[in-house]
């Protein structure tokens, strides 16, 4: 249909071609526009073909997805990319180059048995293409589906589980938002002293928006759970402290949590901070899940409501599903203050509308303002 967000598919394997091929063509809502083998390939296609979203490898003959995305740049190309990335180390560095080259996200491939990782692969996949392409077609003036109508069809590939309603579930369901009464506060907000951000799906590109433009005099530490594969939270940090005024790290059992650092969960740990004596530092956990994550967001949020009480920041951000939601209401509840990112600038408004809905969020922000938003309360005495 002509709603419908293209796909341009990029990598040099006809096994891989073909895999994601069958994903989006599945996913009502989201179509085929056209394969390439590798990036001069796609260049190429791109003019006649013109998809709203590219899902791009990395490693390929002739021009590689570092290429690729290099002469995208020259060229003024502003179709958003989504990495198919490998789970290696050196991955991981290309991975982040490739996101500072302007690259909006990234999934791992399938590793072993490409049967057994293949619905991680599309559950993760399927709503960055529709995340991203959407909002491509809708900055270009053009209609993009509802979540609620991009629900991946059965197949034989698929899981005996139904899946007619996966990414309306996942994303966020059609109708206006109708936030709950706010739940009452046990006393008024004090001075800020920590900053916690919950955040997923278009998560990489947010927080580099939101870090290259915070305060350099900002005294106050930062939190941050991104839902992201072991193996790439600490070169994903080294990438943000490049671009941000403050210092960036990966947390570590026992950092101490200090002003001017912001400290990044590592991935398949849960991140909390915890009161030791007279300090305040990072405890890392191999709980399990919680609200489908490690780390979650949720536990994230109500360590930080233990810990710091009224003299908190919690924001929730662009990303599917619920992580965050729920425990962003404790730090609201204890007397901190909320925030959560608008419809508008969310990639997929999924973790910050069910906060809404739940009224946890005093405030939404676009992404633009996010930054003088974050700084303008954490310097403000109460």
């Amino acid at each position: 249909m002509a709603d419908e967000i293209s796909v341009l598919v990029v990598d040099d394997s006809a096994l891989m071609r073909n895999l994601i091929g069958r994903m989006v063509e599945d996913s009502p809502g989201l179509m085929i526009a056209d394969k390439a083998l590798n990036g001069r390939f796609a260049l190429d296609k791109i003019p006649r073909v013109n998809p709203d979203v590219i899902c791009l490898d990395l490693e390929m003959p002739e021009m590689n997805g570092i290429e690729f995305l290099k002469e995208r740049k020259r060229l003024g190309i502003e179709i958003p990319v989504v990495i198919l990335s490998s789970i290696a180390e050196k991955g991981a560095e290309i991975t982040m180059e490739a996101l500072a080259l302007g690259a909006s996200d990234f999934i791992q491939k399938p590793s072993g048995s490409i049967s057994g990782d293949i619905h991680t692969v599309r559950d993760t996949l399927i709503p960055m293409l529709v995340g991203y392409g959407g909002q491509y077609r809708k900055t270009h003036g053009k209609k993009a589906p509802h979540p609620s109508e991009t629900a991946p069809k059965t197949s034989a590939s698929a899981s005996s589980t139904p899946k007619t309603d996966f990414l309306a579930s996942l994303l966020s369901p059609p109708g206006p938002v109708t936030p709950a009464k706010a739940p009452a506060q046990i006393r008024r907000p004090g001075n800020t002293e920590i900053i916690a951000i919950g955040i997923s799906t278009g998560g990489p590109d947010a927080l580099r928006v939101v870090f290259s433009k915070l305060d350099a005099d900002l005294r106050v530490p930062i939190v941050v759970v991104q839902h992201m594969p072991a193996g790439f939270t600490n070169e994903f940090a080294k990438s943000l402290d490049r671009i941000c005024p403050l210092d960036v790290q990966e947390a570590n059992e026992g950092d101490p949590i200090t002003p001017g650092h912001v400290f990044i969960a590592q991935g398949n740990k849960h991140l909390e901070v915890e009161r030791r004596g007279i300090n305040i530092v990072a405890h890392l956990s191999d709980a399990p899940q919680v609200s489908g994550h490690r780390p979650s967001a949720d536990v994230l949020f109500a360590s930080v409501a233990l810990a710091y009480q009224n003299h908190a920041l919690g924001v929730i951000m662009t990303g599917m599903g619920r992580d965050g939601a729920q425990q962003l209401g404790t730090i609201f509840k204890e007397g901190g203050i909320t925030l959560g990112q608008d419809e508008t600038s969310a990639v997929v408004y999924g973790m910050p509308r069910v906060a809404y809905e739940l009224g946890h969020v005093q405030e939404q922000v676009s992404l633009e303002k996010m930054a003088s938003r974050i700084c303008g309360i954490a310097k403000t005495s109460r």
